[in-house]
């Protein structure tokens, strides 16, 4: 499921809502026909479903909530939530009138789920604003046994004008009635605070939304706040869209999409709706979050290639293994040739080199045809501990000042990150498919070692 997209040129995996129930991973998924743009813009979304025990292999399963009434334009995020022996599917329908109303189905087995009357089950109260109210996610405080739903929701009289996303908050003591309380977070930014996810780990809550597709996250020492902003309160770079979690053991994975490119710049502006992408959430002694590759979900596995290597500028000495670039000043250049355009490559980076500190930059082009002015450009900056992947960018990556692995997955036009096993940055670019891998430092010596090269089976 790593990178999936559903069948079909104009068929695209959107949000997410993994849950595990029995041992069982259970992906469901908004499937999209059109990016967003099928029943009038309504969206017509429904939820696409697959299970897997092991990460590995995975099973696909009917459509667990469909359209089915003329009424629904679309079968909105929602969450699963399992208790006392039945699965309740909390989701929210989009009207052909606009408005987005609060929904329910039910299953026994996980599988085939049946809409339950009242529908709608909830519905936005003059507080919200009626476009805006969608995304239920449902959660038991174990202090007190309430059940409570949060909503994504716009003020309909914000504070601050403008200023108006928050998440509606709705109890319950039986999951099938529900009552309106005071806003749960009244986040501060323009726009709803999209599809929360919130669970407990090792002590720790953590409070996940979305605000413009960027999952962010805050911490508690209680389910029900008061909540911390860690100074990196986001995931993946920018493109990783709309993460939800779930657990698996006692690990955490999480999934989000990346949308499909339009236009010509770096980044471009993103399709709604692409590919699922499936990362393992890290936790910090301090109990700040970070993502790295799911082992089990890489799509490339087999015997590494032995690439020849050549030097572009001189100071360069060694193998394709493990090779040292730069000197105590200016750009050095090495590349590496017979890379396919889908791969594995791995490899460990020593920024210091045999120099007392960290080059002020080094990196490497990927799919350039031997220059470094072409191909796609991944760059390390120690000194403000920044990376960026031609134009998405990450910050506070204070692991690239010393020794750290690196993992890049190539894989058709996407190329994907995970720096120290702790930073995940992920790209879609299709454009250039040179063979090269150009590896480069600016004022220092860096040591490109262990590099391994896999190409697809």
């Amino acid at each position: 499921m790593q990178y999936f997209k559903p069948a079909g040129p104009s068929t695209f995996a959107g949000d997410a809502m993994p849950f595990t129930h029995n041992g069982v991973f259970h992906l469901i998924y908004l499937l999209d026909h059109g990016h967003h743009h099928d029943l009038g813009g309504l969206g017509g979304h429904q939820w696409a479903h697959a299970t897997t025990t092991d990460l590995v292999h995975w099973e696909h399963h009917p459509l667990a909530i469909a359209i089915t009434e003329p009424w629904e334009g679309s079968i909105c995020t929602g969450s699963v939530f399992v208790y006392d022996s039945t699965y309740y599917a909390f989701y929210a329908t989009r009207m052909r009138d606009w408005t987005q109303h609060v929904a329910l189905a039910t299953s026994t087995d996980g599988i085939h789920f049946e809409k339950q009357a009242p529908n709608p089950l909830a519905s936005p109260s003059g507080r919200y604003d009626p476009e805006h109210f969608r995304d239920p996610f449902v959660f038991q405080d174990p202090a007190t046994g309430t059940f409570h739903m949060l909503v994504t929701s716009i003020l309909a009289e914000p504070e601050l004008a403008g200023h108006d996303g928050c998440l509606a908050h709705l109890t319950s003591t039986g999951l099938r009635t529900w009552e309106e309380a005071e806003p749960f977070l009244i986040t501060g930014y323009r726009g709803a605070p999209e599809c929360a996810d919130l669970f407990i780990w090792n002590d720790w809550t953590y409070l996940i939304f979305s605000h413009d597709l960027v999952a962010h996250y805050r911490m508690a020492r209680t389910s029900l706040g008061p909540w911390l902003r860690p100074s990196m309160d986001t995931f993946d770079g920018p493109l990783a869209a709309v993460m939800k979690t779930a657990p698996f053991g006692d690990r955490r994975i999480g999934v989000a999409w990346i949308g499909t490119r339009e236009g010509d710049t770096d980044i471009g502006t993103r399709q709604w709706g692409g590919n699922l992408i499936l990362r393992e959430l890290i936790q910090h002694p301090d109990g700040t979050l970070g993502t790295r590759f799911v082992p089990e979900a890489i799509p490339i596995h087999g015997q590494p290639l032995d690439p020849p290597v050549s030097a572009t500028t001189a100071d360069v000495a060694g193998s394709a293994s493990a090779i040292g670039v730069g000197s105590s000043q200016g750009l050095t250049v090495a590349a590496v040739t017979g890379i396919p355009r889908t791969c594995r490559i791995t490899m460990r980076i020593d920024p210091h080199g045999s120099g007392p500190r960290p080059a002020s930059e080094f990196g490497m082009r990927l799919r350039t045809a031997g220059q470094l002015a072409g191909g796609y450009d991944l760059r390390f900056r120690p000194h403000d501990a920044t990376v960026t992947l031609q134009g998405a960018g990450l910050t506070q990556v204070h692991e690239i000042r010393h020794p750290f692995n690196l993992d890049i997955v190539a894989y058709g036009d996407i190329i994907d990150v995970c720096i120290a096993g702790q930073r995940c940055l992920i790209n879609r670019l299709p454009e250039q498919r040179g063979d090269h891998l150009v590896l480069y430092s600016r004022d220092g010596p860096v040591g490109f070692e262990n590099i391994e090269v896999v190409p697809q089976p």
